[in-house]
């Protein structure tokens, strides 16, 4: 009878007792009517008095949202910013976020600050330098998202620019401006080629005109070097007369013969 009467005070006391296990990756929060009562709960199994209190997990893990919002840029282009962030909240601080958001709390507070710095990062570029300083918008934005949550308790990891899609419009005059451009410098590689071969030419016909005139001024000025150069372009073939100041040259042949005689 003894153990009879246990057995039933330990069913009636079970039966008017809750409990909630906790898993990894997340905290329990206890509220006693309606409060939270003392912090974070770590992973584990816990009974609680399912009348007056109740035992919920909310997790700490790191999430992730991907999305694409419009932007306008500082010269009120459009573009569709694709981007990804990644965060997690501060396990030790979880039940404040829950105080002050309740269970939706990513809802609430993380995708408008994303948006919000996204948006204000973007404005800050021409269309035209966004493309070139993509990565210092990014970068600009994301200091923005942390410490926007940081005073939230949320810690964000992460933030990527997926994509940078500008209205039809804009990419057609941008591409005409590429080509435009490249045109443009291909016309001024063939005018630098051009000028430099003429400067080659210039340059030429000055050094040739400079040997000119210094060696015509050397013929002048001596009258061996003057032989000299008479002898460097003989043939071989002796004249048969010469006058004047000529280099005295003898056919020998004719010469020959009227000894023979």
């Amino acid at each position: 009878m003894k153990r009879l009467g246990l057995l039933v005070a330990a069913m009636f006391t079970l039966s008017g007792c809750g409990f909630e296990q906790v898993n990894e990756g997340y905290r329990g929060l206890k509220t006693v009517w309606g409060k939270v009562e003392g912090g974070p709960i770590l992973p584990g199994l816990y009974f609680f008095n399912p009348i007056s209190s109740t035992i919920f997990e909310m997790s700490v893990r790191e999430e992730k949202i991907e999305e694409t919002t419009p932007a306008f840029t500082k010269d009120t282009q459009t573009v569709h910013v694709t981007y990804a962030a990644t965060y997690y909240p501060v396990a030790e601080r979880i039940d404040e976020l829950y105080s002050q958001f309740g269970l939706h709390w990513q809802q609430k507070i993380i995708k408008p600050a994303i948006l919000g710095a996204i948006k204000d990062a973007i404005g800050q570029f021409n269309a035209d330098d966004l493309i070139r300083k993509r990565e210092e918008a990014k970068v600009s934005a994301f200091f923005q998202i942390e410490k926007s949550l940081e005073g939230r308790n949320i810690i964000v990891k992460k933030l990527d620019f997926i994509n940078l899609d500008f209205e039809p419009e804009y990419e057609k005059a941008v591409e005409r401006k590429v080509v435009a451009f490249q045109r443009a410098q291909e016309a001024k590689n063939r005018t630098v080629e051009v000028e430099e071969q003429a400067k080659q030419k210039v340059l030429q016909a000055k050094a040739e005109a400079e040997s000119m005139r210094i060696r015509a001024q050397a013929l002048t000025q001596n009258k061996s070097l003057v032989e000299y150069e008479a002898v460097q372009k003989w043939d071989g073939k002796l004249p048969q007369y010469q006058f004047g100041n000529s280099t005295p040259f003898i056919n020998l042949q004719n010469a020959s013969a009227r000894r023979g005689k």
